[in-house]
């Protein structure tokens, strides 16, 4: 089989589960508990803070563990919406994560207006349209990294920078840009960022949501009081510290991948003409290729796909399933038929060149029809 779905999840690393594997065992007890099981949990969960705190450019109090990037989402958003006296005004883009756009229709059924951007025919959203939507009552804008869909990056500096002249916290889901871009908060200039473990090779089920520490926000799941308040709930030690551990093997050389990547969608459009790639022909994630066929049902096109041993997805897995076109796609101004023939085909450094040239050929192949 050639994988080639990085973006839905990634194969668990070797590297990630030896780290885990002390904590899974030996080490295997509650970080609240006051016995030597429990501290030596302890340990691992505040070292593992502590080095995803670095890779972040953070502090570690600055770091909380939860379920992955939907919960992550959802907290940064709801969470600073309700907590921030400034107004009932929430900013997201068009081409947002559903975990992003229903938190947001969310807060919009509280009563908060809810300001959607439109991007352009590359999935960008424009810095000049976001201070134009600005407010003084906006209360949070959330803006991704990367898009899973199609890999566009966004100018996440430029655009935090345009919210921070005014005021507003600024999130942006990085569960994409994870492992093949710079994450530090600094930098970016945002004030909150999510990421999702099994993007990076942990097994499903972790997370992490960084707020800066002067931001306050409400948090949505209560109980004992872990991690200072912010999440309540026993946290999944093994899983921090395989996060930690995923994120700083990052997922390889990103200009060897991203030439890589090129050579591909070269092969691809070369052979195949009805064949049109999609996103921003540069500015896009080293491992991501997406397409739309028309003329080929995207599902169709997988399934051929898959006969001969080449597994990808017609794009968001969360979306899997429906009949409906991708919202991405259309914000960016693709018909609604054409947006169902969508094909994306994601990888990193594990993927052996040979496999990628094969399933060059055999995608120009079937695009042919």
């Amino acid at each position: 089989m050639i994988y080639l779905d990085h973006a839905a999840t990634s194969p668990v690393r070797r590297e990630v589960l030896e780290a885990m594997w002390p904590y899974l065992t030996r080490d295997f007890g509650n970080p609240a508990s006051h016995h030597d099981v429990g501290a030596a949990a302890r340990h691992g969960l505040e070292d593992a803070r502590a080095r995803v705190a670095r890779h972040l450019g953070a502090r570690p109090s600055e770091v909380t563990f939860c379920s992955g990037g939907t919960e992550s989402d959802n907290t940064a958003i709801k969470g600073i919406a309700l907590a921030d006296p400034r107004g009932r005004h929430v900013i997201v883009s068009a081409v947002e994560h559903p975990a992003v756009l229903e938190s947001a229709a969310w807060l919009g059924r509280l009563g908060y207006e809810v300001t959607i951007l439109p991007v352009d025919t590359d999935g960008m959203v424009q810095p000049d349209l976001l201070a134009d939507a600005l407010r003084d009552d906006t209360t949070v804008v959330s803006v991704q990294y990367a898009n899973n869909e199609v890999g566009t990056i966004q100018p996440i500096a430029e655009l935090a920078a345009g919210a921070a002249a005014r005021g507003v916290p600024f999130h942006t889901d990085a569960v994409q840009a994870a492992g093949w871009l710079d994450l530090d908060v600094r930098r970016l200039g945002v004030t909150a960022l999510s990421l999702s473990g099994h993007k990076l090779g942990t097994p499903k089920g972790i997370g992490v949501l960084w707020v800066d520490r002067r931001q306050r926000f409400e948090p949505l799941v209560h109980g004992g009081g872990q991690q200072d308040g912010r999440r309540s709930g026993t946290e999944d030690v093994a899983g921090a510290v395989g996060l930690a551990t995923a994120l700083e093997l990052g997922h390889g050389d990103a200009t060897r991948v991203a030439e890589r990547r090129d050579r591909f969608v070269a092969q691809v459009l070369e052979t195949a003409p009805a064949a049109r790639l999609t996103g921003h022909p540069t500015s896009r994630l080293p491992g991501h290729a997406s397409f739309v066929v028309p003329g080929r049902s995207g599902e169709s096109l997988l399934v051929d796909l898959e006969a001969r041993g080449i597994t990808c997805s017609s794009g968001s897995a969360c979306a899997a399933g429906s009949d409906e076109p991708s919202h991405v796609l259309t914000a960016m101004g693709v018909e609604s038929h054409t947006a169902q023939t969508a094909l994306r085909l994601t990888f990193d450094e594990s993927v052996e060149d040979v496999a990628l040239d094969q399933a060059a050929r055999e995608l120009a192949r079937l695009a042919q029809g």
